[in-house]
């Protein structure tokens, strides 16, 4: 391995105790990242074609454990490099697609508190976002000797074109308006608009005039407008991340679900046709989401069409990382044993004088958690990982234990994401198809920071 990059205590903390609560950081991913490079690559073609004026879907599948969340995070950050704005969401039973009792635009306004730049990565972006748009129009109303409102509606004039797009386009002209009277309630109640935080037309009307409110029916044309806005305010494109697809597969009522599903291909068919422009979206799920015929996406017999695997490569034994299915491959051991070294060369803030255990403790570990749960330690890594980061929680606090009889002590349990099933019926299916082996490495240059 290369010299490793300087971990900032700052990182350190939010890796590892992200690490301890099960969940992905949001920050310093590149520290702890393996393998995944083909995958990377595939999704870096995606974010020049979105940055083309083109548009890309994915869907990331993985069993539980193996990735998927931490790989969407992985991509938003290659994203912002690229100059993208992005924001995600987890689906929930309060936050869906498609609804009709505001489950839909309350995924939106999480979209929208999430919603980050390089300069803002942890969310809360939208405002600075929609400053930028009117502080370009300023400098190009000042270059061109223009009036600031003429070229606002020249650039506004594309949404205004589009489904919604004539009250989205006339709330920017409301903030610009605060903007330049020093008006901070009608900014705010423009902002408020955009965060779909209004839930009645009377009260958007009364407060900035307007018709319409961003509601269950339409987030999807939303997020076609915004990605056109974020373009028009000088980022490269808008990449949205949906996570735990899981939720619309444990819906019992069959109707609701299949209205998803809908919704989902309505979006695969824009995106796959171009329609929607500067748009990349990623969706993450497990394999029973995609491939179970009763309840899953291959349910709606046009998903299924869409989204078959490429045969010819399912004969030869290798995945096609062109299609909009991206099936996340297992670690191997080799992967897992590098990720432990990076992850012993954090928690000692890339001070090799720190480490609290020597190479000879992570091939101990690793055969103790193949004993207690066989090959999921490294095809489901996150129980493992978790497992070791409070190995060495408790030998830096007691200096005088010793590795050897800790590590026969650890229980490591197989992540099967039962507690993210308990809501399912008696129909759905325990088994979870294992996946594949890791592709080799690419060369590329530019994934160096986010590989071995």
């Amino acid at each position: 391995m290369s010299d490793p990059v300087r971990v900032r205590p700052k990182d350190r903390d939010a890796i590892l105790q992200s690490i301890r609560a099960g969940v992905v950081p949001r920050t310093g991913l590149h520290h702890i990242q393996v393998g995944r490079a083909q995958e990377i690559q595939s999704l870096m073609k995606d974010l020049e074609s979105v940055s083309d004026g083109g548009s890309s879907i994915r869907f990331v599948i993985g069993d539980y454990g193996a990735g998927k969340t931490f790989f969407l995070h992985l991509i938003r950050t290659v994203a912002f490099e690229k100059g993208f704005v992005t924001a995600h969401a987890d689906l929930t039973p309060d936050r869906r697609i498609h609804a009709t009792g505001g489950q839909s635009r309350n995924l939106y306004a999480e979209l929208m508190r999430n919603l980050a730049t390089r300069t803002k990565p942890e969310g809360g972006a939208l405002a600075a976002v929609v400053e930028r748009f009117v502080t370009s129009a300023l400098t190009e109303a000042r270059e061109q000797s223009k009036p600031v409102e003429s070229v606002i509606q020249d650039r506004l004039q594309q949404l205004s074109e589009m489904v919604g797009g004539y009250d989205f386009a006339q709330v920017i002209s409301l903030y610009w308006k605060g903007h330049d009277s020093g008006n901070d309630q009608l900014k705010s109640d423009a902002v408020r608009w955009l965060r779909a935080e209004f839930s009645t037309k009377t009260d958007a009307r009364n407060a900035l005039g307007v018709r319409t409110i961003i509601d269950d029916a339409n987030i999807y044309d939303q997020l076609k407008l915004m990605a056109r806005f974020v373009r028009l305010s000088g980022y490269a494109g808008f990449l949205v991340g949906l996570d735990e697809l899981v939720n619309l597969y444990k819906m019992a009522n069959t109707q609701a679900r299949n209205a998803n599903y809908e919704q989902i291909l309505r979006i695969l068919n824009d995106c796959l046709q171009g329609v929607a422009v500067g748009l990349g979206i990623v969706l993450c799920g497990t394999p029973d989401f995609l491939m179970d015929t009763r309840r899953g996406l291959f349910s709606y017999q046009a998903l299924q069409s869409r989204l078959a695997e490429n045969t010819f490569a399912n004969a030869a034994g290798v995945q096609d990382f062109t299609g909009p299915v991206i099936r996340l491959a297992s670690l191997t051991q080799e992967d897992l044993y590098v990720l432990l070294m990076k992850l012993r060369l954090v928690y000692a803030t890339s001070d090799p004088a720190k480490f609290l255990v020597p190479d000879e403790a992570l091939k101990a570990f690793m055969d103790h958690c193949s004993k207690k749960i066989g090959d999921a330690y490294f095809r489901t890594p996150r129980n493992t990982i978790r497992a070791f980061i409070d190995l060495l929680a408790v030998l830096e606090q007691n200096g005088q234990l010793s590795w050897q009889n800790l590590i026969e002590s650890v229980n490591v349990d197989a992540d099967t994401g039962a507690e993210q099933l308990s809501g399912l019926d008696d129909e759905i299916p325990d088994v979870l198809p294992t996946l594949g082996s890791v592709p080799k490495e690419s060369g590329n240059d530019e994934l160096s920071k986010f590989q071995l």
